[in-house]
């Protein structure tokens, strides 16, 4: 019986993962600019910090959410109402976010996170 070929990876940016996974590579102290990575869990900042964490991924679920709505109106498995639905849950999640980024004192730029050798997040 023939083994199975490994599967191959087509995306420069998933080999790069998978070696920083697999400890081939390690993420860069600094970023491409010579600052410190932009989340700094500190002691005396930890609420903010948490907060952009948080607000991070909520704005990276975000937007896969409106990928996939965006792939299921093209497809045309969704009624206008669903449309009309999504559209307006969107928005207001969007609303916020934003309110939240603002609240914790954020910038928009503060929840693109560099990923060093994966790139930006967002």
């Amino acid at each position: 019986m023939k083994s199975p070929e490994p599967a191959q990876v087509e995306s420069q940016a998933i080999s790069d993962f998978a070696k920083v996974m697999q400890g081939g590579a390690s993420l860069p102290a600094r970023s491409s600019g010579g600052q410190p990575p932009r989340i700094n869990l500190d002691q005396d900042n930890i609420k903010n910090s948490l907060g952009q964490l948080v607000l991070t991924l909520v704005k990276l679920l975000h937007e896969l959410l409106e990928r996939q709505g965006i792939r299921r109106i093209e497809a045309g498995s969704l009624t206008d109402d669903q449309i009309e639905r999504l559209g307006l849950t969107l928005m207001k999640q969007a609303q916020e976010i934003d309110r939240l980024r603002q609240e914790f004192g954020l910038e928009e730029d503060d929840l693109n996170l560099d990923l060093g050798p994966l790139g930006q997040l967002l």
